[in-house]
């Protein structure tokens, strides 16, 4: 058997283990209507959000579904921060600064998380940096929990060693993720991400070494954000047309799936800006954005041009 082949075997049956382990965990009520996606800057990229947008957006476009992106890059839950981070010029943003005015303002019916990945600061394990992660996680959980909207936590991505230049991080990044799957114990939503990917990247490292998910070791490319998507959507169910490449593969055999990606790319980088300054938030160097009123209106544009592809049949 051909040695590249016989990988791409091991590859389709991993994800297919993964895709059993995690499916149906949690299903979206149909009577939800915000959705609201915290994190760093993996989530401010938006890749993986756009892609599950996208995906639901064509496989259920009759339901009410609104994806907000309020991911802010450098943030932390663990409050911690580097010497010198970003050259000197500003510490890492906290979490706790801002969410009250964020859960205020967009008044979510769920909320999915993604923290870690700047929470160890790029540093060795500490049990100090650790138990600083915990208990942001946990002040998180039981701030969104307190308001009667359900969280979904979202481990990691991965941090890759042979790319980045933080030395045993991606074994700080395994222990953050270790404790957060074990709060399912707790009877919390957890999705993993991290272990998957770990799993994935090694695969593909056999069949080519220069492969990598993120060529800075940290953030992660648009395959790896279609990874996270996959994932997420596997754990809340869905399971079709998961074994596409990339999310404009005719993704659900939809053959205008490719130009709804794309208007749904062009409203989440339009909306996470002008929701960000709406909401507020202490980190320099960011886009404002369109004001907000302005950005409605586009965003009722691109949503009347996303219907008219999804109704020719």
């Amino acid at each position: 058997m051909h040695v590249k082949f016989k990988y791409c075997l091991i590859i389709s049956f991993i994800f297919t283990f993964f895709c059993q382990t995690l499916l149906a965990q949690y299903k979206i009520n149909a009577k939800v209507s915000r959705i609201l996606f915290l994190g760093n800057s993996i989530t401010y990229a938006g890749h993986y959000v756009a892609d599950i947008e996208t995906y639901y957006k064509i496989k259920y476009p009759k339901n009410n579904f609104e994806f907000i992106n309020v991911g802010l890059p450098s943030e932390t839950v663990s409050g911690l921060s580097e010497i010198g981070h970003a050259d000197g010029r500003f510490d890492r943003p906290d979490l706790r600064e801002r969410l009250k005015r964020v859960l205020d303002v967009i008044k979510p019916d769920l909320v999915f998380a993604c923290y870690g990945m700047n929470d160890g600061i790029y540093l060795p394990f500490q049990i100090e940096r650790f138990n600083k992660f915990k208990e942001g996680i946990n002040w998180l959980h039981n701030t969104i929990v307190a308001t009667g909207i359900q969280i979904i936590h979202i481990t990691p991505p991965i941090y890759d060693s042979e790319k980045g230049n933080a030395q045993g991080y991606s074994n700080v990044l395994d222990k953050y993720s270790d404790w957060l799957i074990t709060q399912k114990r707790k009877k919390w939503q957890i999705i993993d991400v991290h272990y998957p990917m770990k799993t994935y990247l090694g695969i593909q490292r056999k069949i080519d070494k220069s492969y990598a998910l993120a060529a800075d070791g940290i953030h992660i490319n648009e395959d790896g954000h279609w990874l996270m998507a996959k994932y997420i959507l596997t754990y809340l169910g869905e399971k079709s047309n998961l074994k596409a490449k990339n999310v404009e593969e005719k993704l659900l055999n939809f053959k205008h799936s490719a130009e709804i990606h794309k208007l749904i790319v062009e409203r989440q980088k339009l909306m996470k800006d002008a929701w960000l300054t709406k909401t507020g938030h202490n980190r320099p160097e960011m886009d404002l954005g369109k004001p907000f009123e302005e950005a409605q209106k586009l965003y009722e544009k691109i949503e009347s041009e996303i219907n008219e592809l999804i109704n020719q049949k």
